[in-house]
């Protein structure tokens, strides 16, 4: 078995949406040179983001342990941590411990289903997470929030790119207004083109 190059570990505060749907992601990616592994944690955002931190941190140690000289965690494996705005009220002062910790944040406002809705259609209205996660369901039928376990969400990453591109859009729309972590918006976006370009680099190195 080869051994990933690079690893990304994806800490969520969702246990079942956001874990299946980079589940999904790593399957689409598929690679024997990365790893995507996504980790539900539960909990509020600084929960989720204590979480990822240790984990840096242990990695980093571990780094420093080994005598190979391979590349250092900030040139190969990533942390990073998803959480949603919802309604609470520390999201800056997380944000700004997970960037003071190398990890990186994948956020969303109002809610991870933004992210999802925008494979489907455009999305920029302010809303509550339940409005999002209905429209969700109204698209996609085999998403329920309070159904166990969440499906597979392997079919709407045909429209990955259109995804991204809504997702850009709206940040840069948030940003005009200078609210650019606004409802609503999403960063998941960049996680997701994190795992693509580790893909790319992994398949440029076979």
């Amino acid at each position: 078995m080869v051994e990933p190059q690079r690893r990304l570990y994806v800490f969520c505060e969702g246990a079942k949406t956001e874990p299946a749907y980079f589940d999904a992601v790593q399957r689409q990616f598929d690679s024997a040179q990365i790893l995507v592994e996504a980790t539900g944690v539960g909990g509020v955002p600084s929960t989720v983001a204590d979480e990822a931190i240790r984990h840096g941190k242990v990695l980093r140690r571990d780094i420093r342990r080994r005598a190979d000289g391979r590349s250092s965690f900030e040139e190969a494996d990533q942390v990073w941590v998803v959480f949603d705005q919802d309604h609470h009220p520390d999201v800056p002062n997380v944000v700004g411990r997970c960037r003071d910790t190398k990890v990186k944040v994948a956020f969303s406002n109002p809610c991870f289903e933004l992210w999802l809705v925008l494979h489907l259609e455009p999305y920029d209205r302010p809303a509550e997470g339940s409005d999002v996660q209905a429209r969700l369901h109204a698209l996609f039928p085999a998403y329920d929030h309070e159904r166990s376990p969440a499906p597979d969400f392997s079919d709407l990453l045909a429209t990955l790119g259109v995804a991204e591109q809504r997702a850009c859009d709206q940040a840069q729309r948030r940003q005009n207004e200078g609210a650019p972590s606004g409802n609503p918006s999403t960063t998941v976006f960049r996680l997701v083109r994190a795992i693509s370009i580790a893909h790319a680099e992994a398949q440029r190195s076979m």
